[in-house]
């Protein structure tokens, strides 16, 4: 059976380190970066997206619609489950980590211990809904 590959997928490539492209992302705090690696997150189909988030920096509760797996390649990554942001129900998790995030978990991020860079893989198209609207940065660039 002869396969269709999907884009962007159909040569030999590599990504090195140096040749990551962060740039920020609206429905991020504008300190935190993103960097498309693999696919197109906005279409259907796999992508894979690497997220740099700096020291102290939160990420509000969100859920995306996607199923997602994170890998953590710097830093401490913390996420906690649920509705409302609680720095005590955050756990750490260290660097080659991997997370199993079912789609529409609510969920919040912290960069509680210094920056971390963490990397995800899911099918898209990427979604992200904060639980409380004030909370959105796109909302808050529109004012």
């Amino acid at each position: 059976m002869v396969r269709d590959h999907q884009s962007g997928e159909a040569v030999f490539r590599s990504i090195l380190p140096e040749d990551i492209d962060w740039k920020p992302f609206p429905a991020f705090p504008p300190s935190a970066g993103l960097a498309v690696l693999v696919g197109e997150p906005t279409q259907a189909g796999p992508y894979v997206i690497r997220v740099k988030v700096p020291s102290g920096v939160k990420l509000m509760p969100h859920k995306h619609p996607e199923d997602r797996i994170y890998t953590v390649m710097s830093g401490v990554f913390y996420i906690g489950l649920g509705d409302q942001f609680d720095g005590d129900k955050v756990k750490a998790y260290p660097p080659g980590s991997v997370i199993v995030l079912p789609g529409n978990t609510s969920h919040f991020h912290w960069a509680k211990a210094g920056e971390y860079v963490s990397q995800v893989t899911a099918i898209g198209p990427l979604g992200l809904e904060y639980l409380d609207p004030d909370d959105d940065p796109r909302k808050q660039n529109r004012q």
